[in-house]
């Protein structure tokens, strides 16, 4: 048996050649730890998540490496994110909410006219909703797309990436079921395999998993309670490390995850249309 309170944050800086005890805010100032290779960068992420046990690890895989005016980096979902490193104003983010309960209301009723699996789920569970809508790019939400998969994540931030690519580990409370709500922490966890209809492909292959406030922010007079950083899971950052996507897959054995299987080509996916029909039916930006 372990005292309580002694276990500390291990993680790996830039130049570092062992993980050391560090704060988060010292990983989100940090440039990251450069890795030449996906097996180099599998092997730093076993050694993270053994030395910390008492969270568990999710990836996002970016081109670039966003930061705030305090030059931390910066993970925020989309409904919340400004231009550059300004925050949105209260009116941008008022239409933000109200294009969301609208895409909602489009995606029950297309959804409710299909025979598809998960009908009821659509209807009456908002997270389920949230969830379809950030995967196919419908609008914003206030959840932030992760994946449990390392290989996953690294092939995201190649796709786009021109010099550099960045991987972002995020450390959450032990999951349990499809969605894991953590009142101390303030978190909710979805694993999209577990809450999206089967024909919502793009989710299961993604092997994807969403982050959000807990409780749910569902409104305007919701987020008015929280300030900006609250709401920015770069306060869950565990480690960043960067590489160099033209040479990263040619050191090893694993290969890049194509585009076209992260993104199912339409004909194969059915609520592709149904997304595409509900974005084109809002109001534009």
């Amino acid at each position: 048996m372990e005292t309580i309170g002694v276990q500390q944050l291990r993680s790996f800086k830039s130049g570092s050649k062992a993980a050391d005890k560090v704060a988060c805010t010292e990983i989100r100032k940090d440039a990251g730890l450069r890795v030449e290779s996906y097996l180099e960068l599998a092997r730093l992420v076993a050694e993270l998540q053994f030395l910390n046990r008492e969270h568990v690890l999710l990836f996002r895989g970016q081109s670039n490496d966003y930061k705030n005016l305090q030059s931390n980096t910066t993970l925020k979902p989309s409904l919340f994110r400004g231009a550059g490193k300004a925050n949105p104003s209260e009116l941008e983010l008022k239409r933000r909410f109200e294009m969301l309960d609208h895409a909602e209301r489009l995606l029950v009723e297309a959804y409710g006219e299909t025979s598809m699996l998960g009908r009821d789920r659509v209807i009456r569970q908002r997270i389920v909703r949230w969830s379809i809508l950030q995967h196919y790019e419908v609008c914003g939400t206030p959840l932030l797309d992760v994946t449990h998969s390392l290989r996953i994540a690294a092939s995201f931030a190649t796709h786009g990436a021109d010099d550099e690519a960045y991987i972002f580990v995020v450390g959450v409370p032990s999951l349990g079921g499809g969605i894991t709500a953590s009142a101390e922490a303030g978190l909710q966890t979805v694993r999209l395999s577990s809450v999206c209809p089967p024909d919502a492909l793009r989710p299961h292959l993604q092997e994807g998993y969403l982050l959000g406030e807990y409780p749910d922010i569902a409104a305007i007079d919701q987020k008015q309670l929280y300030r900006h950083y609250e709401v920015d899971f770069g306060r869950r950052l565990v480690a960043k490390f960067r590489f160099d996507p033209k040479t990263f897959w040619k050191k090893t054995a694993f290969p890049l995850v194509s585009k076209t299987a992260l993104y199912p080509a339409p004909k194969t996916d059915p609520l592709y249309a149904i997304a595409k029909r509900i974005k084109a039916a809002l109001p534009a930006a």
